[in-house]
């Protein structure tokens, strides 16, 4: 059981804030497919730009599960405290911040990850954001600035003291970035420095991983980012592996019907023409490693409108889900290899002409005339 300030979260599984992804649409359908707590994305500290559209759908909550987290970024104490308060006024029931997102433009402005080589700095901000706001305020942080400096443990043991609640760490340095691999020494090393609970955060792309890095942290809990984007699904195949079974993976028909669910409160949130650019992401990672990928891409880059966009993900998808259903038939009744061998062509053949189905789909609606 993990507590953060007055709320015990369902599980121990946490989706990771991310920029550009985890938006409400994002949040609400992991926290449907099995994560405990999500994060939303990251928010300036600077209040005086909260009246553009960007913000304003950053911090948009409604029907969120508790507890809503807002994650803030920023170099300057005040200001953090003051977007602290300004969210929890806005319905944030959560505080974390940003000490580890590595991007330049972030930490260019001594933001994210580059507040770890400020330990006094970063000491300021934490006291500032905790004395502000009735609220638990959670830190989320990398190992280090650099594998030379990788200073987690002392921020840690600094942080419980000021009052953070929980910790989030990733397994690597701001120098890594995102190269190479996790590394989860540093995650246990400050698990057992510090008594407040820890999420592990990095590079867990399946069941069997996550249990792994439990057993080599040591940690409360798991952050999941980059493995859920096209896999909502992976936080209850995690969470019924760690309980002792085993989810069955999604058919390639609820798949579709997640994506498309998915689409469709896309478009809604953020309107017709901002949400489809914002799906085209979300279709690709849907589409990731999937046969004839490269086909639905090409079309969802052409359509314009919702309606062209769903057409052209829904014929993929039923595509596919026409294709290896026969393959699947075909394959158990196969006596021989030559009959194997037979169905995987005829498999492959129709997967060419779901992908010739989806362009074509993209070629009527650029003819229809407009309206």
């Amino acid at each position: 059981m993990i507590r953060i300030g007055p709320y015990v979260l369902p599980n121990n599984l946490a989706l990771a804030p991310m920029a550009g992804v985890t938006d409400l649409p994002f949040r609400l359908l992991c926290r449907r497919m099995g994560a405990g707590i999500a994060a939303g994305e990251m928010l300036t500290s600077d209040v005086r730009l909260y009246h553009t559209e960007k913000s304003r759908r950053r911090m948009d909550h409604t029907g969120e599960a508790e507890p809503r987290v807002v994650q803030i970024a920023g170099g300057d104490p005040e200001m953090m405290a003051e977007a602290a308060r300004r969210n929890v006024d806005a319905g944030a029931q959560v505080i974390d911040i940003n000490m580890g997102c590595p991007a330049k433009k972030v930490c260019n402005k001594a933001a994210g990850s580059a507040l770890m080589k400020d330990e006094t700095l970063v000491r300021r901000i934490l006291e500032a954001v905790v004395a502000a706001v009735p609220v638990p305020v959670t830190l989320k942080m990398r190992t280090g600035w650099d594998t030379d400096h990788r200073n987690g443990t002392t921020i840690a043991r600094m942080a419980e003291a000021i009052g953070i609640q929980a910790l989030a760490v990733h397994g690597r340095t701001r120098a890594c970035m995102y190269r190479g691999s996790a590394e989860y020494e540093t995650i246990r090393a400050i698990k057992q420095s510090v008594a407040i609970p820890i999420f592990a955060n990095g590079d867990i792309d399946s069941p069997n991983k996550a249990k792994l890095v439990l057993e080599q942290t040591g940690a409360d809990g798991l952050m999941v980012g980059r493995s859920a984007q096209g896999r909502p699904w992976i936080f209850r195949e995690i969470a019924a592996f760690l309980s002792g079974s085993r989810a069955a993976e999604p058919s390639l028909a609820e798949v579709r019907d997640i994506m498309r669910a998915h689409l469709r409160d896309l478009h809604a949130f953020y309107g017709e023409e901002a949400g489809v650019r914002v799906a085209r992401k979300h279709i690709d990672w849907y589409a990731r490693g999937r046969a004839a990928g490269h086909a639905l891409r090409h079309a969802v880059m052409q359509a314009e409108d919702a309606t062209t966009q769903l057409a052209c993900a829904d014929a993929y998808f039923d595509s596919l889900v026409e294709t290896y259903g026969a393959e699947k038939k075909n394959q158990s009744s196969s006596r021989a290899d030559g009959k194997t061998c037979a169905a995987r062509a005829a498999a492959a053949h129709d997967v060419r002409r779901g992908a010739g189905v989806v362009l074509r789909d993209v070629e009527r609606a650029q003819a229809r005339p407009a309206v």
